[in-house]
């Protein structure tokens, strides 16, 4: 594979040292991009674009065209895992992600069976290799994949959800059915991601969206225990490298400590966690990501510049930093707020690195 030309987002998630501070954002090539927009209605439907590789790379570059960013992130979404298992995944107008088959008792759940990444996830695997050889070693590719417990929360709600009454539900009357498919799901995503390790992916991502959402001791036993089983699975080294995983659970800042034990190499932060304060309690055992407000870039140039000093400030001096955003980037955000905060980043975290 071509040699990469910039490795400061891997560096910095190794602890090494690097000249400035690495940013990517969280929903990159998204909505808030008129070529995006543009690329999806030329696909037709979000499936067709997300299952089509060579239009999944298109949108996956596209917002390297406009902002010297230092990763590109795969264009898929989450739920294809469940997809692939069968439950019937479809977008309904303005109302987001539904299964068509939810799962809801023992039938549904014996039925579960992890895909093979090969053959139900080809297109996935295929988009990857794509990416990285339109990349051309421009900057590092990472692969991602939901969390088992959040890849739940949608299969036995059937869809998003306010409350998670559903899931919740039965995680407290019948908890050996939810382990039953989170079992299935750590299975999943860690072949799901060590097919995308080994299609080129150079750094990997579990998003814990909805793991927040859980009681204390709940956290720990159905979300953390089985992120801790896919980050023990996960192939570590890929074309000679070190092939570094990152955590986010949204709202998971009480965890911190906990989740930078489970083995991976950095954790993700939302913007309620003080990011000098995460610092101090993991001192060097992860690096970290995050964790600007996604509503700070709906400010002027000078207040996004101003906040992401911020940040920076409150890490501090070191390596160890990947900039991003605490959630993924809003749709109605000004492309001109994403480009100043990319250009406020670069420079504005030199000195720190000195």
């Amino acid at each position: 594979m071509t040699q990469l030309k910039n490795d400061t987002f891997l560096r910095a998630l190794l602890r090494q040292p690097t000249d400035y501070t690495p940013i990517w954002m969280m929903r990159q090539a998204g909505r808030y991009l008129p070529e995006y927009n543009a690329t999806r209605k030329r696909a037709g439907s979000f499936l067709a674009l997300a299952k089509t590789p060579a239009l999944a790379t298109e949108v996956t570059l596209q917002p390297l065209d406009r902002f010297p960013l230092d990763a590109a992130i795969l264009f898929s979404d989450i739920l294809t895992v469940p997809d692939a298992m069968g439950l019937g995944l479809y977008f309904a107008e303005g109302e987001g992600p539904k299964f068509e088959r939810p799962v809801r008792d023992e039938a549904d759940v014996a039925k579960l069976a992890a895909p093979d990444p090969g053959a139900e996830l080809r297109y996935v695997t295929d988009a990857v290799s794509e990416i990285r050889r339109a990349l051309a070693g421009r900057v590092p590719l990472i692969g991602f994949s939901g969390s088992p417990y959040t890849l739940a929360c949608y299969m036995v709600e059937g869809g998003g959800s306010d409350d998670f009454r559903l899931v919740k539900s039965m995680l407290y009357k019948r908890p050996d059915l939810l382990h039953r498919i989170l079992e299935v799901n750590a299975r999943a995503v860690t072949e799901y991601l060590n097919a995308q390790i080994a299609a080129g992916a150079q750094a990997v991502m579990i998003f814990d969206t909805w793991g927040g959402s859980l009681a204390h001791d709940a956290y720990r036993e159905f979300s953390l225990a089985y992120m801790r089983r896919v980050v023990a699975g996960l192939a570590r080294e890929a074309e000679g490298q070190r092939v570094p995983s990152i955590v986010f659970t949204k709202g998971g800042g009480q965890w911190l400590e906990a989740i930078a034990d489970i083995g991976c190499d950095a954790v993700g932060l939302d913007w309620t966690t003080d990011l000098g304060d995460a610092r101090g309690r993991v001192g060097a055992r992860v690096a970290l990501q995050g964790n600007l407000d996604p509503n700070v870039l709906f400010a002027d140039a000078e207040t996004v510049r101003r906040e992401a000093g911020k940040v920076l400030a409150s890490f501090g001096r070191g390596s160890g930093h990947v900039f991003n955003l605490g959630h993924g980037i809003s749709q109605f955000t000004p492309p001109e707020s994403a480009a100043a905060l990319v250009s406020a980043v670069h420079e504005l975290s030199r000195p720190y690195h000195a």
